[in-house]
């Protein structure tokens, strides 16, 4: 079997590059249609598992998942968020993360902290339902086109291609709520609850208000959540190759959550340092009318895109931790099919001669 012309052009792709060519072999196709063994998939789904994998009800609950693993997360960091995009709009009044607080709790109260918690919930909660159910559909439909070995050989390359298709989607749905929450945070006496902003701002320059940051967030988001996936992924599978001291089908399900957490704070670190600039934008974008993306960044210049970078790690660092653990949690509570790391297939071992 010859690679297809998908991984032909995968080839270019930096991330992933075997060190190895397959060579054909001839031998009987036994696929058939519904039969092709998907790279979550690798392993035969325990007895105990409430829905099978790739089901309408497995999808359902995933997107669930996300719900809760985002709505919560976010919700709970609202006062260093708010801090953060202050930082970003406005470096002259608030010098650093403990200034930040400090002039924001003078000015406004303790109370002034929670400022836009209402759109962050709304908003990061449709948008993990469409990052993580999507993250779910698209990791098997792509698995689906490659075929079982391709998708071993390339399964960095198909964890970036299904991340950035789901957050492409999760971007629409929390563009709102996120020129709402960003109004609110960064523009003093404009509005103080999602009540008061959303028809003050659709009165003032209609619905383009609240997806002029779009693009600008896909800029943002998608690198952030093809690094928030990929990473995780891989990270995942290396520490139970090489610091785990046992397979995870021994590990106990706290075991299994306590990788989850290690893996989803090493991705949030590198998620935070690939999307800040883009989120310095955002920031910036949302709070001045009339601006665009590039005149913004040109204001902001090499040295303001970086501005509430430690704030940031610390922030999405944490968030990305406690939204995988709690995305597996959910998988755990509702016996969802949790698959361990992919395998080599055992026709790719017979091509590449390592069984007899």
């Amino acid at each position: 079997m010859y690679p297809t012309t998908l991984t032909q052009l995968a080839r270019a792709n930096p991330f992933s590059a075997p060190l190895f060519t397959l060579q054909k072999v001839d031998e009987p196709e036994t696929h058939t249609r519904g039969q092709k063994r998907r790279l979550a998939a690798a392993a035969v789904a325990e007895s105990g598992d409430s829905c099978e994998f790739g089901s309408n009800k497995y999808y359902a609950l995933c997107g669930f998942g996300g719900i809760l693993s985002c709505g919560i997360t976010h919700t709970a960091v609202v006062p260093l968020d708010l801090v953060k995009c202050r930082l970003q709009v406005d470096p002259a009044k608030y010098k650093s993360i403990f200034n930040g607080f400090s002039v924001t709790i003078r000015e406004d109260g303790v109370r002034g902290l929670a400022k836009g918690w209402a759109p962050t919930f709304i908003g990061y909660s449709m948008q993990g339902l469409c990052k993580f159910g999507f993250y779910e559909v698209f990791k098997v439909l792509y698995s689906d086109l490659l075929g079982e070995e391709n998708t071993y050989l390339w399964r960095t390359s198909l964890y970036l291609a299904a991340s950035a298709s789901a957050e492409f989607f999760a971007d629409i749905a929390l563009a709102p709520m996120e020129a709402c929450k960003v109004r609110i945070q960064t523009q003093p006496g404009y509005a103080n609850t999602l009540r008061e902003c959303a028809p003050k701002m659709y009165a003032e320059e209609g619905l383009w208000a609240f997806y002029k940051g779009v693009v600008p967030l896909w800029m943002r988001q998608i690198p952030y959540t093809m690094m928030k996936f990929a990473c995780f992924e891989r990270t995942v599978e290396l520490l139970y190759k090489f610091v785990v001291p046992k397979p995870r089908s021994e590990c106990s399900k706290p075991e299994q959550l306590v990788v989850t957490f290690v893996a989803g704070y090493i991705a949030g670190v590198f998620c935070a340092i690939v999307s800040h600039p883009a989120d310095s934008v955002v920031s910036v974008l949302n709070k001045e009318k009339g601006s665009t993306a590039v005149q913004v960044l040109k204001k902001l210049g090499p040295k303001g895109v970086w501005k509430g970078l430690v704030a940031r790690i610390i922030m999405i660092g944490t968030l990305t931790a406690l939204q995988w653990f709690i995305y597996d949690s959910v998988k755990v509570y509702f016996r969802l099919p949790r698959p361990p790391p992919p395998e080599m297939p055992e026709s790719l071992k017979k091509k590449l001669g390592l069984t007899e």
